[in-house]
């Protein structure tokens, strides 16, 4: 693979993780350009992880890999969608809503580890390409982080124009962020 392919693809596996952190962002209370390089780290960690776990994993498990990772990667994003909904409206009811500051490391992790299934799956697939895949998974990792670094701040800009309903539209928008997952692994096997 030569470097544009990888800046190409490093970036066409971080936008599903935008997606999500603009959810995460408008769910927050105003977060801070820390905060959201914590998330960003935390997402591009995890990026850049599960194609060196797919890489290794090879072709004995690529078949399980392309037939699951769309369903698990749907499944996680809408129940993580469908919580932040019911929270966006369980706000919306409350006089004072009251955002969070940060996000938890596990409920950071959790939605990372969903938007970066199929970066395992694409791991599994770099196994077989000449590729070294420590550059293509740090390419992968800092992508993630700084995309999803500024989805975050965009979705601070969000939630701060629509108040109590943007915790339901991040949750709205990671559910969208599934369907699409899904309808894309599914098109692609038809």
């Amino acid at each position: 693979m030569n470097p544009a392919s990888i800046i190409f693809l490093a970036f066409a596996m971080s936008t599903d993780a935008f997606a999500a952190a603009v959810g995460k962002g408008s769910a927050m209370f105003k977060p801070r350009l820390l905060e959201a390089l914590r998330i960003g780290l935390i997402f591009g960690v995890i990026e850049a992880i599960t194609p060196v776990v797919g890489w290794f994993i090879g072709q004995a498990a690529a078949q399980w890999a392309a037939a699951w990772d769309h369903w698990i990667a749907f499944g996680l994003l809408v129940l993580l969608g469908l919580h932040m909904i019911y929270n966006g409206l369980r706000l919306e009811a409350e006089a004072e809503p009251d955002k969070p500051r940060e996000h938890g490391f596990w409920l950071l992790a959790v939605t990372g580890f969903a938007t970066s299934i199929d970066a395992l799956a694409v791991g599994v697939g770099l196994a077989f390409v000449n590729v070294n895949i420590w550059i293509a998974a740090s390419a992968i990792g800092l992508a993630t982080m700084t995309m999803v670094t500024l989805g975050v701040m965009l979705g601070r800009a969000i939630g701060t124009v629509m108040g109590q309903r943007a915790e339901a539209l991040g949750g709205l928008v990671l559910i969208i962020v599934g369907c699409a997952i899904l309808y894309e692994h599914l098109s692609a096997m038809a």
